[in-house]
């Protein structure tokens, strides 16, 4: 570090499990930081909504400040991390427009304003990094921007919720539905009071929307992703794909495909759906992540760790913070890792091809499987495995139906058809299957 070299000030917004982290590893590891960066590091402040909140780690009253514009004005780099959307994207653009540099962990304002955002760095040469928006710990955002920004992603397949994974590896290991899973990772504070983003899949789906952007250099709008969350998923469902040799997982695919007019084009969408065991993502237990990545020349590659964590996700930030820090000392142009550059459009989601596996609860009666079999070849789907339970006291018995890859369209017209077949009492769930060889479930 050359003497004299003015110190780098840095404004963190928010002081929550990650901001207070952030902040407190600042002030106690600044030599170390300085030596990586060529520069001193200075905490110019941290904004709060509350200066009397208690915090973990506790930070100096003397740095807590209510009033974020000062603050962001007065700092060279501004750590975003107090969550939500309008207030985050004015603030984000507030120290973009001064010329400041943003490192940020929030999915939710790159899902939704990431475009806007990025355009406002470009414009002042500003960076703007987020490694911590999607999995926390998991170094991703990097290795797609930079490391494979020479190749070419097919497909990325993500276990990007601790909240779902937890729930799910309970209801696989343990044999908890869903409630008993939820309830008990809500007591272990792997769940918040209200987790209705994570089991719904939104969260997941903010996160597919980044990485489909990034992988495939093409803006993904978070409306277009196809969103379907795990409240339903049965014990039973659970049961019969552990027996079949599957694990039910909450997965974010992001891929490239061809349209039915041989257009070039993208999909993201976020569902639960069978994976086999011997899958890498089949061993992903507990509240942790991973992305698995598919592509052309590297082949596959996966990355997994914590994905959510005071300490793990303020790893992430504070690594974005290092590396935007360089640029002060040894200058040059922003780096804005903005998706852009292919423009592929967003292909309706009734193009993907995968697999189904349906269970049916039907009249225990000679013919059934034939006259269900009919329905399913109408459709033009095939079918590749069938198993029937032994009739219940009320005459009707558990049909369980594997379907070879298919357009998601034609699946998703099969089972509304057999749901209104006479013999069929119900359709009791509908899991994909995902995770086998690329050409048949992609």
């Amino acid at each position: 570090m050359t003497p004299g070299t003015p110190p780098i000030r840095v404004a963190v917004l928010g002081a929550g499990t990650v901001g207070a982290e952030v902040a407190a590893r600042l002030l106690e590891h600044g030599d170390e930081f300085a030596s990586r960066i060529g520069a001193p590091v200075v905490l110019a402040g941290v904004a709060v909504r509350d200066l009397d909140a208690p915090r973990t780690p506790a930070l100096p009253r003397e740095l807590l400040t209510t009033d974020i514009e000062n603050l962001v004005l007065g700092a060279n780099i501004v750590v975003e991390l107090i969550g939500g959307v309008e207030d985050a994207r004015r603030a984000v653009l507030l120290a973009l427009e001064s010329g400041a540099d943003v490192v940020t962990g929030n999915k939710a304002l790159l899902a939704t304003h990431g475009p806007e955002l990025f355009a406002a760095a470009e414009r002042v040469g500003a960076q703007l990094n987020y490694e911590a928006a999607v999995a926390g710990a998991i170094p991703i955002i990097r290795p797609l921007r930079d490391s494979l920004a020479g190749d070419h992603v097919l497909r990325i397949l993500g276990i990007v919720n601790g909240t779902t994974n937890f729930v799910l590896d309970r209801m696989d290991e343990h044999g908890d539905d869903f409630a008993g899973a939820l309830a008990t990772a809500t007591r272990l504070g792997y769940a918040e009071a209200d987790p209705t983003g994570d089991v719904s899949g939104a969260d997941a789906a903010q996160k597919a929307a980044i990485l489909a952007g990034l992988a495939f250099h093409t803006t993904v709008p978070l409306e277009a992703v196809a969103v379907e969350g795990i409240e339903r998923v049965t014990a039973d469902q659970v049961r019969a794909g552990r027996a079949a040799g599957y694990v039910v997982k909450l997965l974010a695919i992001c891929e490239r495909l061809t349209g039915p007019d041989g257009t070039e084009g993208v999909s993201a969408r976020v569902h639960p759906a069978l994976l086999p065991r011997s899958h890498p993502l089949a061993a992903v237990r507990g509240a942790n992540n991973a992305v698995f990545v598919q592509s052309e020349a590297a082949g596959d590659l996966m990355f997994y760790g914590a994905g959510a964590g005071g300490r793990q996700t303020a790893s992430a930030v504070l690594g974005d913070l290092v590396s935007v820090a360089r640029r002060h000392v040894v200058g040059g142009p922003g780096l804005v890792p903005q998706p852009a550059g292919a423009d592929l459009p967003v292909l309706d989601p009734g193009v993907v091809r995968t697999r189904y596996q349906i269970t049916l609860s039907v009249r225990d009666e000679p013919g059934v499987l034939a006259r269900l079999a009919g329905i399913v070849a109408e459709h033009g789907v095939s079918i590749e495995t069938v198993e029937q339970s032994r009739a219940s006291d009320d005459g009707t018995a558990s049909l369980i139906i594997g379907t070879h890859a298919a357009p998601e369209a034609a699946l998703s017209a099969t089972v509304e058809a057999l749901g209104a077949a006479a013999e069929v009492e119900s359709v009791a769930g509908v899991l994909r299957i995902e995770g086998l060889e690329r050409g048949d479930a992609a």
